[in-house]
């Protein structure tokens, strides 16, 4: 069993994560750390978890874990993902794992300096409904994909919420954007070549609230759109010259109506339903984080555009995704003029 160390008692650790890890196979929460010694010492008893601290420092330092899981502020990120790989601790991080492109490098660095695994956390990858999507469009199903289309949204102008806070690493792009683009990515094997975007910024808070984005990726395009301030919703559609493919729950599957893929045929005489009952996405990526870490950086495969989650969402994969990111800001800078990625 991979003994995890969890930095902080952030609510999507609380709610999501942890108790998903203590429903691994291979992997186990032993320690809570947070700058508060009672939260932390509350949170470890709730979930029967050995070990308390009352400093991240303490719990890196730790001989007790093997791994460490980051829920913290965007913005702390790349700090403590270097400071635990500098202290030979695996890191599975949230996303996004870096706000620039450019810090995915240093950690891709620190990873095979140390030689640690660093994934970043998009359950996704790991969820069998995007497995099913992915093996459908190889196999032909839908024919030539020519058009993807894709929605994230809820509501939330709290102004004391991270994603309202720009010292924080706050807004819509790093909160939720990401996720369009990874699922796109990961199904078709494609990167996009250039996006042309249009940002909108809320003037209290100073974070991005809204975007809409095209990519293009050369034999077709993906457009979406992305907001914290509008009615919650999730969609997914794959088009192609012979159907098309329906995601109705794509990032969120357990809030939604469940995990359900529908392939249409061309006129709409043929139907199939896929579903996928009580699956837990983030257990999946605990099970498959904790199996990467028993292959040595020697023997592990090295990734590549089409493997993405074997063994786990690779900080490869985490560049390529950021500077689709990076290139929507620079987009929608320039006034939606088209920016190369």
């Amino acid at each position: 069993m991979i003994r995890f160390g969890v930095l902080s008692t952030a609510k999507i650790g609380v709610q999501q994560v942890i108790p998903a890890i203590q429903q691994s196979q291979f992997a186990t929460v032993t320690a809570i750390a947070s700058r508060d010694g009672k939260k932390a010492n509350k949170l470890a008893q709730s979930i029967n978890a050995e070990h308390a601290f009352s400093s991240y420092e303490e719990l890196l330092a730790s001989d007790v874990i093997d791994a460490v899981y980051i829920p913290l502020p965007t913005s702390h990120h790349l700090e403590w993902t270097l400071k635990a790989a500098a202290a030979g601790k695996h890191v599975l991080c949230e996303k996004p794992i870096a706000l620039k492109a450019q810090d995915i490098k240093k950690l891709i660095k620190a990873r095979d300096k140390h030689k640690v695994v660093i994934s970043e956390a998009f359950m996704v990858a790991y969820h069998p409904q995007w497995l099913k999507v992915r093996e459908l469009i190889s196999k032909g199903k839908i024919g030539d994909i020519r058009h993807v289309q894709g929605s994230f949204s809820y509501f939330n102008v709290d102004e004391k919420n991270l994603r309202n806070r720009p010292e924080l690493g706050g807004g819509v792009l790093p909160d939720i954007g990401v996720y369009p683009t990874v699922v796109t990515r990961f199904v078709t094997c494609a990167e996009p070549s250039r996006v042309q975007a249009s940002v909108d910024f809320d003037p209290k808070f100073k974070t991005d609230r809204y975007a809409s984005i095209k990519a293009d990726f050369n034999d077709f395009e993906l457009s979406f759109y992305v907001s914290t301030q509008m009615a919650l919703r999730q969609n997914m559609v794959f088009h192609g010259t012979k159907g098309f493919i329906e995601v109705n729950a794509p990032f969120n599957s357990n809030i939604y109506e469940g995990s359900v893929v529908r392939l249409h045929n061309a006129n709409h005489s043929e139907y199939q339903c896929f579903q996928f009952a009580n699956v837990n996405q983030y257990t999946l990526q605990a099970d498959a984080f904790a199996q990467a870490i028993s292959q040595t950086p020697k023997t592990a495969k090295k990734p590549t555009k089409k493997s993405l989650a074997s063994p786990v969402f690779s900080l490869e994969d985490s560049l390529l995704n950021q500077r689709v990111i990076d290139a929507i800001y620079g987009s929608g800078e320039r006034k939606g003029n088209w920016k190369n990625i």
